[in-house]
């Protein structure tokens, strides 16, 4: 599973429902919600 850093609970967390994104410059990414405290949670160039 990938992991991504929550902010909220300040750790790193697996990605609880991942789905694979590109942003708006054409950079793949990762995003999901913090399975602790239901926050978004994003993973930069890792897809």
């Amino acid at each position: 599973m990938t992991q991504a850093y929550c902010f909220k609970d300040r750790k790193k967390v697996e990605i609880k429902n991942p789905v694979h994104v590109k942003l708006k410059n054409g950079r793949p990414a990762t995003k999901g919600v913090c399975p602790i405290c239901g926050t978004k949670v994003y993973r930069i160039g890792k897809s």
